[in-house]
């Protein structure tokens, strides 16, 4: 079964989706369906603690995959709260392009608990797929103390 729970905040409104009891999606913006369920509203309060940075971490069960999705969605999780890595730094760890990073993170089904933030580009900040883009990711890594990197 699947739900959805929506949780407005300073990104805007976010949708977090689960099933089977995992988190299989967060989404910038739209609608939810259904009651929330107490994993979503446990997943919305760490969300919320995150947001005004009283927490650095999340533990929540996450649907990740299998295979090489998983390798790669792992490796994001393993960079920690206010540090970055570059695409080529992932690419190189992974055995694949730093072309092939860029287009995983676009892809990234549950951005900001899987921080695809903290993967920047060899000579700037790379990419960000969600509304804002960039800025979106600035504050984010702002957020997290990462802005040193950015001057």
């Amino acid at each position: 079964m699947t739900a959805r729970a929506a949780f407005d905040g300073p990104l805007g409104r976010l949708v977090l989706t689960e099933e089977a009891g995992a988190i299989t999606r967060l989404s910038f913006g739209g609608e939810a369906e259904g009651a929330a369920s107490p994993l979503l509203n446990e997943a919305g309060r760490q969300l919320d603690a995150y947001l005004s940075g009283r927490l650095r971490g999340f533990d929540l069960p996450l649907a990740i995959g299998e295979g090489a999705r998983a390798r790669f969605l792992e490796a994001l999780l393993a960079i920690p709260y206010g540090e970055t890595r570059s695409y080529g730094e992932l690419a190189r760890d992974l055995g694949v392009s730093a072309q092939a990073i860029g287009q995983a993170c676009g892809a990234n089904p549950i951005p900001i608990i899987i921080p695809c933030h903290r993967v920047l580009g060899a000579d700037g900040l790379g990419g960000f797929s969600a509304p804002g883009g960039i800025e979106t990711k600035v504050a984010l890594l702002k957020l997290e103390g990462a802005a040193g990197l950015l001057i």
